[in-house]
């Protein structure tokens, strides 16, 4: 299923190169203030600028309203916001048929439908379904209260940590005709205390749902997260320092019992290196039987987490607004 959310629900749909992907959001309160140009800022952060190791693909990415506003102000009906796809190329794919990807859903895809699959740039698996995802996480925010704030970097590239070493492992790894992976943060300040479920539906097994559902992402951690398992409880506890609950460190990230503690929230998203890359591959051909030299063609980005990371921080945003409490 295409669909995610109880209180704040959305359905992406879509493909790679079809005509338009788009977002149909259910449970936006009537009254909320949104236009077109509320959406920009989001997608200015996710949309590609053609260089540093993006992909060369140039959409316009322009949002349009097409259900659920009257007047500049939602009615409280279903919510849709379509994007046009413009700049496809699909008959990079044509040479491909057959000829399955390594560590992409080409296969998968196949077989679940049949052979009856979009195979064009990935179809509806493609990372540019994430454009409609940051557009649901822009409508999010809006809900929240005004003291949640947002702050997402990267915080690492092919392992390393340093920011001033980033542009030039992009160059090189691009130069190699390869791909690299990269670490997305997102801290989340001013969240109530008590947000969330237990067990079932906790703050971090709602995020991770999400989060996991952006191509590409391959762990997620909370806090300290798998830190945690090589320290002791002395040193992982975080100490509460007065009647609002702050804590004197956030091994946590936030969150204790499932729930919001007040705290900041901090997540930490694992992107896997892009799969597409211009190096010569050997990998099975379904149509000959055979393994075989595959070269793939098409535009593709260097690291998926550059645009990645405004798709991180709208699976938070949904994530709190579904969770959202009186």
């Amino acid at each position: 299923m295409n669909r995610f959310g109880t209180q704040f629900r959305l359905t992406l749909w879509g493909e790679s190169h079809g005509p338009q992907i788009g977002v149909t959001i259910d449970g936006v309160p009537a009254g909320t203030a949104l236009a077109e140009a509320d959406f920009e800022s989001d997608l200015a952060r996710r949309r590609s600028s053609g260089t540093g190791g993006a992909t060369p693909r140039r959409e316009k990415d322009e949002p349009q309203i097409v259900s659920g506003t009257y007047r500049g102000y939602t009615t409280g009906a279903p919510l849709t916001i379509v994007f046009a796809n413009g700049d496809t190329h699909p008959e990079e794919y044509t040479a491909l048929a057959g000829h399955d990807r390594p560590s992409h859903a080409d296969r998968v895809a196949w077989e679940r439908s049949g052979g009856h699959n979009d195979p064009r740039g990935g179809g509806h698996f493609s990372g540019r379904l994430t454009l409609a995802l940051v557009a649901a996480g822009t409508v999010a925010k809006k809900l929240l209260p005004a003291t949640v704030r947002f702050a997402t970097q990267i915080v690492g590239i092919g392992g390393c940590t340093d920011p001033d070493r980033f542009d030039e492992i992009l160059r090189a790894t691009a130069a190699d005709g390869d791909s690299v992976g990269a670490t997305v943060e997102c801290r989340v300040g001013g969240i109530p205390a008590g947000w969330g479920e237990p067990f079932f539906d906790t703050v971090e097994s709602l995020a991770a749902h999400l989060l996991f559902a952006i191509p590409g992402v391959k762990g997620v951690e909370f806090g300290s997260g798998f830190a945690a398992a090589r320290m002791r409880g002395s040193e992982h506890n975080d100490p509460i320092l007065d009647a609002a609950g702050r804590t004197a460190t956030n091994h946590a990230g936030g969150i204790v019992g499932g729930l919001t503690n007040g705290n900041e929230l901090v997540v930490r998203a694992a992107f896997k290196p892009t799969a597409s890359i211009a190096r010569e591959q050997t990998t099975y051909n379904r149509t000959t039987g055979r393994q075989e030299p595959l070269v793939i063609g098409g535009r593709h980005d260097t690291c998926i987490a550059l645009r990645g990371a405004a798709a991180v921080e709208a699976a938070v945003a949904i994530t709190l607004a579904d969770l959202r409490r009186p």
